[in-house]
């Protein structure tokens, strides 16, 4: 687990002080490690008590488990600057996460909900969504597919608690997106989110996230190329979450 999801796990318990010493460490990733608690608390201007509650916050505990887990997430790569072996990296990472990702309440949800919303904020987000969309139809599950954000909000009046909302989002911060968001919460519909794997608004405002590791390869040319393979594989293990979820019930009938 990454140091964001660690965060967005833990959003909740975490206040201003916190994010201050997170947003320091988040900046210093590659050497903030080196630091013992006195000059981690010195260079972020708080005390030494602030930075150990932090870590324990986190789940770790103290702070010297805290600083190892911050140099291993440190650990460089094989064929970093490599866009092939990087693709082949980002589904490993994946494969590894969806294995170990418990997705039996996120199959609750979709099969107890009356509808279901699926929208994809960009246009590979939203191939995504309609690839779910097609794989839910063979068991007989109709997803809605919401085809852009105007669409969004003029539905926005009509969702009930009873439906449910999968949100794919690369970022997690789309602004136009946060206020529909923000409806939804208000509301009580439940929705689950896919995101990069990162800390991000959309995934500290549901319980119920997927993350799909995706990092970045900037070319020599500065041109940035980031895959969406994980975001298929994701959902596409979403899907067969949701298959074994209703094999399972049948066989205990």
């Amino acid at each position: 687990m990454s140091l964001e999801e660690l965060v967005n796990q833990h959003y909740a318990k975490l206040n201003d002080n916190d994010f201050y010493i997170l947003k320091y460490i988040l900046n210093h990733k590659h050497t903030c490690y080196h630091l013992g608690i006195n000059d981690m608390a010195k260079a972020c201007n708080v005390s030494r008590s602030s930075v150990l509650r932090l870590a324990q916050k986190l789940g770790f505990s103290g702070y010297s488990e805290f600083r190892v887990f911050l140099k291993w997430e440190d650990q460089p790569e094989e064929g970093e600057n490599m866009t092939f072996e990087k693709l082949l990296d980002d589904i490993e990472a994946n494969v590894k996460y969806v294995k170990s990702k418990d997705m039996t309440e996120m199959c609750r949800l979709i099969d107890e909900a009356k509808r279901i919303f699926v929208y994809g904020s960009g246009t590979a987000q939203r191939v995504c969504a309609r690839e779910l969309q097609r794989m839910f139809v063979s068991r007989r599950k109709y997803l809605i597919l919401i085809q852009d954000i105007t669409e969004f909000d003029i539905m926005c009046d009509d969702f009930k608690v009873d439906d449910v909302f999968i949100i794919i989002s690369l970022s997690g911060e789309t602004p136009e997106l946060i206020p529909q968001v923000r409806t939804l919460s208000a509301k009580g519909v439940p929705f689950i989110s896919i995101t990069n794997l990162k800390n991000n608004v959309l995934a500290q405002m549901t319980p119920y996230n997927l993350y799909a590791t995706s990092k970045p390869v900037m070319l020599s040319d500065k041109t940035e190329i980031v895959a969406f393979a994980p975001f298929f594989l994701v959902g596409e293990s979403l899907f067969r979450a949701y298959v074994d979820y209703k094999e399972l019930e049948n066989f205990d009938k």
